[in-house]
């Protein structure tokens, strides 16, 4: 019998902060489950979300439930809501991804691995008070992993998933429309692995309106089989997509006529999920790490295009080998990273968030202060180690005031999808603002 979460309402008041590194600010929320990545996982999105200046963050906690939690931003107290929905926790796949729409309501997905869809949304604007499940189109809504929510800059919202199975699943795209509150198939399967194969992906909105997506492809459900990384953007809210030349794509977008960023070959040790962002010319930025050819080393990259090609910038000098092979969670000693982008003028900077046993798997940060000097430095923004932990953070609250608030919890995770014997752990915000 599934599990029924009581709700409950908790107002957490005065706590603590953490000033352990100099500009940095950790705020607790509460402690959360941690035997696995489940809530701290890449592909969240989000795990916090800011809309006009009330932020969300959402978790599992040591009892399966689903959490959720909102403050004023700036504010030491937090209002917590245990909410009457459960998550397979043992998988960590199974992550919980928030959004707010240009009209203040918040919309949930969660627990999803090759499942029917998991959707609700606030009862009214501000409120944590859900409704009960819903359906979005109907449409092929059997089959949900990496369920993504992305909001434009007319408060619409774009949902992603895959619909189908590791090695042979599409990607699919719902949009809502905050006027109707109506959901609608915007593309069925536009990135098509064919039946062979199934595209990892990330996306970004910049602060123009445009999308951006990248992804690597695999072609069995064995991570070794990961290659190339693959491009595409859309200027009217993902209706058509076009290259980085401007060429538009006739979809859907396969294998064959993808526009490469980067060639990559298989057993490169090459990650899940890319990592997307865009500065403020509408210049994408990509990051993620692989093995270069002839080492032993993966090593984190930045791909970019300069507004005439794509470069590609190694930023780490890692010494640990390791080996992706395999299926299911891995337990690596690096996390996937995120990367953040910014311009003063004509020069591009650039921010990568991750975490890294050889700097003591603490929440580390490399920084370029100017891209075309392809100089990085790499600061540390906790003085602790976080386990397993991978970076998401507030994607509104950056595009909108340059701040970087980062869901922070220490988590373990077993090879092979299995778990670590973790007690509940703390869950922050971790904030700080670059210089």
């Amino acid at each position: 019998m599934k599990k029924i979460c009581l709700w409950s309402v908790i107002v957490i008041t005065s706590i603590t902060l953490s000033e352990g590194v100099a500009g940095v600010r950790i705020v607790p929320i509460a402690e959360g489950w941690a035997k696995n990545s489940i809530n701290a996982v890449i592909f969240r999105r989000n795990s916090v979300v800011t809309h006009n200046e009330t932020q969300y963050a959402a978790y599992y906690d040591a009892d399966s439930c689903v959490v959720l939690a909102k403050r004023t931003l700036g504010s030491m107290d937090w209002e917590i809501r245990k909410t009457p929905y459960t998550g397979n926790v043992k998988d960590a796949h199974n992550s919980i991804s928030i959004m707010v729409d240009g009209d203040g309501y918040l919309h949930m997905s969660w627990d999803h691995h090759n499942n029917p869809l998991n959707y609700c949304r606030s009862k009214t604007p501000g409120s944590l008070d859900l409704t009960a499940p819903l359906s979005m189109t109907g449409k092929k809504e059997d089959r949900v992993t990496y369920p993504e929510f992305y909001r434009l800059s007319d408060g619409d919202l774009l949902f992603l998933y895959r619909d189908g199975a590791s090695g042979r699943g599409n990607l699919m795209m719902n949009h809502y429309d905050v006027k109707t509150r109506t959901w609608t198939q915007r593309q069925d399967a536009f990135i098509d692995g064919e039946g062979e194969r199934n595209a990892y992906w990330q996306m970004c909105t910049d602060t123009q309106g445009a999308i951006h997506i990248s992804w690597v492809w695999r072609e069995t459900g064995d991570v070794a089989t990961n290659h190339d990384l693959a491009y595409a953007k859309s200027t009217d809210g993902g209706k058509t997509w076009q290259k980085s030349t401007g060429e538009k794509y006739r979809l859907p977008i396969t294998v064959s006529n993808a526009e490469y960023a980067a060639l990559i070959p298989q057993k490169s040790e090459l990650t899940n999920q890319t990592s997307m962002s865009a500065d403020s010319n509408g210049r994408p930025y990509i990051a993620t790490y692989w093995r270069p050819q002839g080492t032993e080393v993966p090593q984190y990259h930045v791909v970019f295009h300069d507004g005439d090609r794509w470069q590609t910038q190694q930023i780490s000098d890692r010494k640990t080998p390791f080996s992706l092979s395999g299926k299911g969670e891995k337990r690596v000693p690096m996390s996937r990273s995120q990367i953040f982008a910014d311009s003063e003028g004509a020069v591009d900077k650039a921010y990568v968030l991750f975490r890294d046993t050889e700097r003591k798997d603490r929440v580390s940060i490399a920084i370029c202060d100017n891209l075309l000097e392809k100089t990085w430095r790499i600061e540390d923004l906790t003085d602790f180690a976080v386990g397993m932990w991978e970076p998401t953070y507030d994607t509104e609250l950056w595009k909108r005031s340059k701040l970087l608030h980062v869901f922070l919890q220490k988590v373990g995770q077993g090879d092979g999808g299995t778990l670590e014997d973790l007690p509940p752990q703390e869950i922050s915000i971790l904030e700080w603002k670059p210089e």
